[in-house]
């Protein structure tokens, strides 16, 4: 049984009577040397209906202190003991708090106490977050995805990554992030001159001076990215619900790769994958499943009318190919069945109005790996074959399930778009129309726009991408783009907006339930 918010204070009141165990005495002053530091700002992330997780990072082992309040001056605030920040983890500590149910706004405030000094505390990081709640109302959240890609690192003096800050002004209540939130195998330069002739200008860390092949190094990447004011504020006042691509271990990787890079030292993809998914869920806010505790596929509901389905389409898949065999191949693995088996049960039972499919990968966009392919598509546009097939068994299912207002939300391409698929236009029928909005890059290089294979009908109804085929272009260039979804309480209508840098609104378009198409 949840407590009630009467409850929850008081719980703050009992334990706001043990402080004085991690309060420095009057007339005691502590060398700061002794005072454990927070290095990476504060997040929240896979929030509930009742829960949240509190994520934070330390400079040296110490003990997470918690304080939870539904007030900016943590009257009465409910005080837990987090877990120790250890090497082991990266100096990272996360908690999961629950019993946040009646709490419509959470402040929570992190510290750090060195261990055998409870005296020695962190100065404190503050952060905030909105509960979905249980009845209906307005929601609004962004996604986009590919951060410091493609050499675009930290440049102080244009601002850092700015994308985060207009974000943040749009008051989101979440943030999907699509994938690529490191690039593990992309080295940074301390400078790079650009074509009018200004220096891009990247901060530097050790970390960044390499590609990733330890979990140490792995871990260097999300730290650098924390690194960033702008990335630390965001995240401070915004949920983040994490899924992951490629970037965050190597390049188009699959499981059982042997690479042929001379950069790696190391050659075993599996072995990089296994450290960088364990650097991922160390530096990510994300809930991890006793039962699955590697597991980043997952599902929440944010209130009545809203459920997002957060996909895996790299812990499963087949190795990248000239993706053209049957069915039953398991060459033609992307997912893998049991997550399709697991997603179509999901949809089926889910009571929402909107059903938000958060996709690491467009559908219909061809994303070539040399003669091979790395996404969905295989450009032939014919029927169904290779990974179209999972593909076209999950819209099957959808339709002959008269599953309504099913939307896809995806990243990767580095460009923003929104398409609409329809049998009419397709060599696979037996689906019901959709949209698929695409986003990013929030902080890497520019490219686009991709090819579109026909086979489940997709139109451009809208694009951005660099005009003159320029590729690489630099967050200075302005081509940088996140997607807002607003969902209106009293009419249930979705809006689907993409922006930019600055905030501009691109395209914007309204979908009404149960007309969605």
């Amino acid at each position: 049984m949840q407590p009630t918010r009467r409850q929850f204070l008081g719980l703050g009141l009992k334990a706001g009577a043990g402080l004085g165990l991690i309060t420095a005495a009057p007339g005691i002053v502590l060398a700061e040397s002794r005072r454990p530091v927070i290095t990476s700002g504060v997040m929240s992330g896979d929030v509930g209906t009742d829960r949240a997780i509190i994520w934070s990072r330390a400079d040296r082992p110490s003990r997470m202190l918690l304080d939870i309040a539904d007030n900016a001056a943590f009257n009465n605030a409910r005080t837990l003991q987090g877990p120790t920040a250890l090497p082991a983890s990266g100096l990272t500590a996360k908690l999961d708090v629950t019993g946040l149910a009646d709490l419509p706004e959470v402040f929570y405030r992190v510290r750090f106490a060195a261990l055998g000094d409870d005296r020695a505390v962190s100065e404190p990081a503050i952060g905030r977050l909105v509960m979905p709640g249980r009845s209906r109302r307005s929601v609004r959240f962004v996604w986009s995805g590919d951060t410091v890609g493609q050499g675009w690192g930290i440049d102080e003096s244009r601002g850092g990554m700015r994308i985060y800050d207009t974000m943040l002004k749009q008051s989101p209540d979440f943030f999907l992030h699509s994938g690529d939130t490191i690039y593990a195998d992309g080295p940074l330069e301390e400078s790079v001159n650009l074509e009018d002739g200004s220096v891009w200008r990247n901060r530097m860390t050790d970390a960044k001076s390499k590609v990733a092949e330890t979990l140490d190094e792995y871990r260097g990447q999300y730290f650098y990215n924390l690194l960033d004011d702008n990335l630390k504020r965001f995240n401070a006042k915004v949920p983040m619900y994490a899924q992951w691509d490629d970037h965050e271990t190597v390049n188009n990787w699959y499981p059982g790769e042997i690479l042929d890079d001379p950069r790696y030292t190391e050659k075993n993809v599996s072995l990089l994958a296994a450290r960088a998914r364990r650097a991922f869920l160390e530096s990510m806010p994300i809930r991890q499943r006793p039962e699955a505790p590697e597991m980043i596929r997952r599902r929440f509901t944010y209130g009545p009318e809203l459920e997002v389905f957060m996909l895996d389409m790299r812990t499963h898949r087949a190795a990248n190919s000239t993706n053209t065999q049957g069915a039953d191949d398991p060459a033609s693995s992307l997912m893998g069945a049991r997550q399709v088996d697991e997603l179509i049960a999901a949809l089926k039972a889910s009571t929402a109005t909107w059903k938000i499919i958060a996709s690491d990968m467009p559908v219909g966009l061809v994303v070539a790996d040399g003669e091979h392919f790395e996404a969905v598509a295989n450009g032939e546009g014919g029927a169904p074959s290779g990974r179209e097939h999972e593909i076209a068994r999950l819209l099957k299912a959808i339709h002959d399930n008269a599953i309504a207002n099913v939307v896809w939300l995806t990243a990767d391409v580095h460009y923003t778009a929104a398409h609409h698929y329809a049998p009419e236009r397709a060599s696979f029928k037996q689906f019901t129309p959709f949209w698929e909005f695409v986003s990013g890059p929030l902080h890497a290089g520019t490219f686009g726009p991709n090819t579109l294979d026909a086979t489940f009908g997709p139109e451009v109804v809208f694009q951005k991408a660099p005009a003159d085929g320029r590729a690489n272009l630099p967050p200075s260039e302005g081509f940088q783009f996140f997607g807002q979804v607003d969902l209106d309480g009293d009419s249930l209508a979705l809006t689907v907006t993409l922006k930019d840098t600055e905030g501009n609104s691109l395209h914007q378009q309204v979908l009404t339930p149960q007309q969605a198409s």
